[in-house]
């Protein structure tokens, strides 16, 4: 992996593995360390945060080994490599973002984790902004795929299986 592709990857992993969390903990009041009294929050909270971790690091990997790249442009500039093909199979047969479902979750844990409502306002602000960079995502997927991704969004839903 060339290191300026390694910056994109990088990016992510600050900004939605450790600083998205990470604000959500400053927010939520809770001194550091922290951890639940409560077993089953631990147990609920660690099995969300690492789901969604691995359907996170999975779509990447998968993007990168059979789209040649990756989709993450940052409002428009390209930050990690552009996939060359429209990725329809595997993670992204079940949603068309599987890597930001794999971060929504993800966060889920943390909330649960934090058991706080501060950190939900960080979480939908966090929705908010990255439903628009999707939206910004998907006309440039429609201008590089035409026909072929203007089929695929009447299959496959944004962020869940289209039944």
């Amino acid at each position: 992996m060339k290191t300026s592709h390694s910056f994109g990857y990088l990016l992510g992993l600050l900004i939605f593995v450790i600083g998205i969390p990470a604000l959500m903990w400053l927010v939520s009041g809770r001194p550091w360390p922290y951890a639940p009294d409560s077993t089953l929050l631990c147990v609920v909270s660690v099995l969300f945060a690492i789901c969604g971790l691995v359907l996170s690091i999975y779509s990447i990997v998968y993007m990168r080994i059979v789209g040649k790249g990756n989709p993450f442009d940052a409002y428009g500039h390209e930050v990690a490599p552009r996939t060359r093909h429209l990725m329809t199979e595997g993670p992204y047969g079940l949603c068309r973002n599987p890597m930001l479902v794999g971060i929504y979750i993800y966060d889920v844990g943390i909330l649960v984790w934090l058991w706080s409502v501060l950190p939900l306002f960080v979480f939908l602000i966090e929705a908010i902004l990255l439903t628009l960079q999707v939206r910004s995502e998907e006309k440039r997927l429609e201008n590089d795929f035409g026909q072929e991704y203007l089929d695929y969004k009447k299959r496959v839903g944004r962020y869940f299986h289209v039944l």
